[in-house]
């Protein structure tokens, strides 16, 4: 789909509910309520408009996703466009995330949950998503399950905030506690070496060996919802926890478990996942806008990717998906971008 009149949409990709900006030339905004967006047709919400830019929400109906045409409309019959932007398409509703979900590197599927409030239990809290899209259930068993992680191996993990436990979930969907006494155990992770990390949002990174027995690796400031963690290429684990503050960093801890900061500016961060080139993708909000922003290998930049509304975490899959979520649902967008545990 080609892009006419030098109109393009920032950033190039969204899911339903995302804020974007149609940039453009020469727009005629002399009569607002004339003025419209449309994506494949469908009228989107103008959030703004001026001749150069227009701010509009991808309208939440386009939920089986694709390459969107977006056009700019106005009262004298004046159209701009086309531009495209890649609008992710819905695998699952009516969930509750908290963090990233996870994808198995067996067979591609992807792992979510319905985690509640703290100490509230649900039927059912673990749900896969297979290839074909069918949502099935897993296990009910996990209170507050949070992170959701695979290891080398191809064995799942998952964190319940609730008891502070870490649990292995077999293929065959036993549950086996793992490690206890974590805390308010939230993000989880693995080291090259196939060494477990577990985030304590009060303020502990715990390292825990093969046995299950933890020991405090590091201590960060106390989270208000959960720490979220990744290591990066460079072998360092990055970290985000929100708290209060309204401009938040990333967190990088060297092997020796000391801490600096790699990068700030970022509002209320959440999961977070590497590609092969070493940019680092977070859920978070940047400069106003909420979606996945990506930042530079070095740190030194960052842009919005993915434009969504209360994203909470995102994993990429084999085939250059990346999988998002958010508080209620999860899509997938066909980006191109491999993630740096996936073969």
């Amino acid at each position: 789909m080609s892009s006419e009149q030098n109109v393009s949409v920032v950033p190039s990709a969204a899911i339903p509910g995302g804020e974007v900006s149609v940039e453009c030339s020469g727009y005629d905004t002399g009569n607002p309520r004339e003025c419209r967006v449309t994506f494949d047709g469908t009228p989107g919400q103008m959030v703004g408009a001026a001749p150069w830019r227009v701010l509009a929400v991808v309208p939440e109906s386009l939920e089986g996703g694709g390459e969107v045409e977006v056009v700019l409309e106005s009262g004298d019959g004046g159209r701009k466009g086309p531009a495209a932007v890649v609008v992710g398409r819905k695998l699952a509703e009516d969930l509750h995330m908290v963090a990233n979900p996870a994808v198995d590197p067996d067979d591609g599927s992807v792992y979510v949950t319905i985690s509640g409030a703290r100490g509230e239990r649900k039927p059912t809290t673990l749900f896969r998503i297979d290839p074909g899209g069918a949502l099935t259930p897993v296990t009910g068993e996990i209170t507050n399950p949070t992170g959701i992680a695979f290891d080398s191996l191809g064995q799942m993990y998952v964190t319940s905030r609730m008891d502070g436990t870490v649990y292995r979930v077999t293929p065959f969907h036993e549950v086996v506690p793992f490690a206890r006494d974590l805390g308010v155990a939230t993000g989880l992770a693995f080291d090259r070496a196939g060494r477990m990390y577990v985030g304590d949002r009060t303020g502990t990174i715990h390292r825990v060996n093969g046995k299950g027995e933890p020991e405090v690796w590091a201590l960060l400031e106390s989270s208000v919802a959960a720490y979220h963690l990744a290591f990066g290429p460079d072998e360092h684990l990055y970290v985000t926890g929100p708290t209060v503050s309204s401009s938040e960093s990333v967190q990088r801890i060297d092997r020796d478990g000391r801490t600096s900061v790699f990068f700030k500016g970022l509002g209320r961060p959440n999961g977070l996942a590497f590609d092969r080139g070493g940019n680092l993708y977070v859920a978070a909000s940047y400069r106003g806008r909420r979606g996945i922003v990506r930042i530079s290998p070095d740190g030194g930049g960052a842009e919005l990717a993915v434009a969504g509304p209360n994203v909470v975490g995102l994993c990429f899959d084999a085939a250059g998906q990346m999988i998002v979520a958010t508080g209620e649902a999860v899509y997938s967008l066909p980006l191109g971008v491999k993630g740096t545990l996936v073969k």
